[in-house]
């Protein structure tokens, strides 16, 4: 499946510490997740940092979204 917007998403092992951040930028997907799921809208993401731009932020809500389908987790039985 291709999600748009991976090709924003850069992993540098000398950019915090090999997190995927965007464009290179020592801004973490995982940020900006945490961000929008702590209920700020894009608008107060972007006025916060300046640098972000919208297709970042749904670049790293599709990036997040990417992973969590590539991972099958076994349930256990009780």
């Amino acid at each position: 499946m291709d999600f748009p917007g991976l090709d924003r998403i850069t992993v540098d092992p000398l950019v915090m510490g090999g997190k995927p951040c965007l464009r290179g930028l020592r801004m973490t997907v995982g940020t900006v997740i945490g961000l929008v799921a702590s209920g700020l809208s894009f608008a107060e993401i972007l006025q916060m940092y300046p640098y972000l731009e919208e297709a970042d932020i749904r670049a790293a809500l599709s990036y997040g979204a990417w992973r969590t389908e590539e991972h099958d987790f076994p349930l256990q039985v009780a």
